[in-house]
């Protein structure tokens, strides 16, 4: 029975069910038991999904220290010696990973998107040259496997009860940050993360010359703006809304690909997409095989035409 190591980043918790789900890809659903850390976090709400819940004592440590934290990571293994570390690949994850693969002298795979299993041995893959080609790293050596899980790469396990063991870290910590949080201030004026959208409009180089179009067509589907990397590299887009390898993995219900040819790096981040409607000139453009509906035309005139259909028809829900 392998043991996997979680950590949870209070700040962003919903992505500890995308490492859960990266632990059942690489050992099966029975294949082992999970092991999470928790950081000035209440242990009720993981409590029937782990196997062990560990809760460092309350004001023990900052939950922003990556010092503190990779002290007790590494602490923590050499206690229960896990076969995985799984880290989500968040601001503070990626402070903590590459401090704690060098305490524990072991690999480390970064921004990992998928995990396959053949004969046995564990193919992990992630992106690499600015997200232009995919590696595939096959993990060898005594230590631990450890890793950055990138955020929707995983489609979330069926919600299934198990026995939990609740217990608490309470050893005294040697290392701190040298820095101090001051405050956190909201950005206001920064759009809601892609990757929290259930509707998803993404414009490609077929859509360059209307793209300031998509953004009254997803306020319309109560959806969001995406774009693909060739029109971040165009400046038309910001990269925080780049969909892809070099760019974010999106799980949305809906993906209307809007002249968006489809190279290898962005139909990576659509894997957990339910459906997608692409709207190209070619019908042989990579997007089109992936899409469960393809409509062949020009992408500006099809939004055009589709504003002007939802503007007109009483029925449209306001």
């Amino acid at each position: 029975m392998k043991k996997t190591c979680i950590f949870q980043d209070t700040e962003t918790p919903e992505k500890t069910t995308d490492l859960l789900a990266a632990a059942v890809r690489m050992y099966g659903r029975d294949g082992f038991k999970s092991h999470v850390v928790l950081v000035n976090a209440s242990p009720e709400t993981f409590t029937g999904r782990f196997h062990h819940v560990i809760q460092v004592a309350e004001g023990l440590v900052a939950d922003n220290d990556p010092r503190a934290i990779t002290e007790i990571l590494e602490t923590l293994h050499q206690t229960h010696r896990f076969d995985s570390i799984l880290i989500p690949g968040t601001t503070l994850g990626k402070m903590i990973a590459p401090r704690l693969a060098w305490r524990l002298k072991t690999g480390l795979a970064s921004g990992v998107t998928d995990i396959t299993v053949r004969d046995g041995r564990i193919e992990i893959t992630r992106p690499a040259r600015s997200g232009t080609i995919l590696e595939t790293i096959l993990p060898e050596g005594p230590g631990p496997v450890m890793m950055t899980i990138r955020t929707h790469a995983f489609e979330h396990p069926p919600e299934e009860t198990v026995p939990t063991r609740i217990s608490q870290y309470s050893r005294p910590v040697t290392t701190h940050s040298t820095l101090t949080r001051l405050g956190v201030e909201q950005n206001i004026i920064e759009p809601r993360d892609i990757r929290d959208s259930e509707v998803l409009v993404a414009g490609g180089g077929g859509a360059a010359r209307c793209f300031p179009a998509l953004k009254p067509l997803a306020d319309a589907l109560n959806g969001a703006v995406a774009a693909s990397r060739k029109l971040v590299d165009q400046g038309i887009a910001r990269r925080t809304i780049q969909v892809g390898q070099s760019g974010k993995t999106v799980s949305p219900k809906l993906y209307l690909a809007l002249g968006i040819h489809g190279s290898m790096q962005h139909l990576v981040g659509l894997r957990g997409a339910v459906s997608i409607i692409a709207v190209n000139t070619s019908l042989h453009a990579p997007i089109c095989r992936l899409s469960d509906m393809v409509v062949q035309g020009d992408a500006c005139e099809f939004i055009e035409k589709l504003m002007d259909k939802m503007m007109c028809n009483p029925h449209k829900n306001t």
